[in-house]
């Protein structure tokens, strides 16, 4: 299927964000570890988190989270020290995701797992039992994922759990997201120096808990707000918080740097946070930024600015590589055909110096990524009747996409 997409003269819309991903599975696994009653509310709708409802539901042996990483990695460590033996499986992707670092860790601390096909790769088969846990190192530039599903079981094990991460540390608002939702569950979990993470055996407390909503698709809202440019847009979101937890709150200030003006305020009656994006004038003209911090921005920072003429330089991309696609070779091909040449550096790093080719305007592919088809949709607003491959990926983290684009006045005519 292939969406052909027109967007509107200007925008004016008042839009529901899905609820943080991110924040609902760490509140899933809490939950389950607490073993109370309480289920944690304005849970996300994206098939990530369905993943996590229906394996912690299930009592199949064999569990399949599909494409989510965050569902391998937090339910691995899960699964760990639950009774029972399982086995945990996904995608053709997935199989090809290396999990070998967080086997060996939770291994370390006593859990029995074996591969069930290729060394180092999903799927996995796990027999639950209670884990000693005590001292852990690993490196600090692997997933954040992985570190994030150690600390969230950390509070069960026997005798807690201090990890110590080697070298740099990557995505570390990510991390700090952990401890910060592991401590609304009462967890003592912080942070001892720059490196290492202590968390005590002290249980959860099991209680009412509310997800904030996504400040990662908000992203695509900024990156709207930017390419219509001086035409006055103006997107009202809702349930975002100025003082998030979430790393991807920080593109209210990229966006800044790229003509986005935001703006918080509070329904007095209700209480309901809401934030409002405008364009205001002036913006860079060139930008330098690292992403370490916030992998799952780049994509839309990358596509606005090829758009607005905005060169780049941008680094701290290396796990771009190995998302649910190679994203840095998927924003390369992508941007070829609408005429921009972005080169890549190491690995790691994406540069434009307004480099540009003949466009081809062909379909822009998606690659089994929900956030190829997001960041490039807004590219309609400067190119009418951008065509999107498979557009129904959104639904792995944002499945209202499209009818929110439609109701923001965004012509989406479909193909076969």
């Amino acid at each position: 299927m292939t969406y052909d997409i027109t967007a509107p003269k200007t925008l004016d819309a008042s839009i529901k964000l899905p609820a943080s991903k991110s924040i609902s599975n760490r509140a899933l696994i809490i939950y389950a570890l607490s073993g109370g009653e309480h289920v944690p509310t304005n849970l996300s709708d994206c098939d990530d988190t369905a993943v996590v409802i229906n394996a912690l539901k299930s009592a199949e042996e064999v569990i399949d989270v599909k494409a989510a990483g965050t569902a391998m990695r937090f339910l691995s460590a899960y699964l760990s020290l639950t009774p029972g033996e399982r086995v945990i499986t996904g995608s053709e992707r997935m199989k090809h995701r290396p999990i070998g670092i967080l086997v060996d860790a939770l291994r370390a601390l006593g859990a029995d797992i074996e591969y069930a096909g290729e060394e180092g790769f999903p799927p996995l088969r796990i027999k639950g039992h209670q884990l000693e846990g005590g001292q852990l190192e690993i490196p600090g530039n692997v997933s954040s994922q992985f570190i994030s599903a150690l600390l969230l079981i950390g509070p069960m094990l026997k005798n807690g759990l201090q990890l110590t991460l080697q070298g740099e540390i990557i995505s570390r608002p990510y991390i700090d997201l952990t401890l910060w939702v592991m401590g609304s569950f009462g967890a003592q979990a912080s942070w001892m120096d720059n490196t290492t993470i202590e968390v005590k055996p002290q249980p959860y407390v099991n209680k009412p808990y509310v997800i904030e909503n996504d400040w990662s698709a908000a992203s695509y809202w900024y990156e709207m707000v930017a390419l219509f440019g001086d035409s006055m847009p103006e997107v009202r979101l809702n349930g975002l918080m100025d003082s998030s937890r979430q790393g991807d709150s920080i593109i209210k200030y990229i966006f800044s740097l790229l003509g986005v003006k935001t703006s918080f305020s509070t329904d007095p009656k209700t209480g309901e946070t809401f934030t409002t994006l405008k364009h205001k004038i002036g913006g860079v003209q060139h930008l330098d930024f690292d992403f370490i911090n916030c992998p799952d921005l780049a994509q839309t920072v990358v596509v606005t600015c090829c758009a607005l003429g905005v060169s780049f330089h941008f680094t701290g991309l290396a796990s771009l590589k190995i998302k649910e696609t190679d994203r840095i070779e998927a924003l390369k091909n992508e941007l070829r055909k609408m005429g921009f040449l972005i080169r890549s550096v190491n690995d790691s790093e994406l540069i434009w110096d307004h480099g540009r080719c003949e466009p081809t305007f062909d379909a822009i592919d998606t690659y089994e990524d929900h956030r190829m088809a997001m960041s490039f949709a807004p590219l309609a607003i400067v190119h009418p009747h951008l065509r999107v491959n498979h557009p129904e990926v959104v639904s792995k983290s944002y499945p209202h996409f499209w009818s929110d684009l439609r109701q923001a006045g965004f012509l989406i005519e479909e193909q076969q």
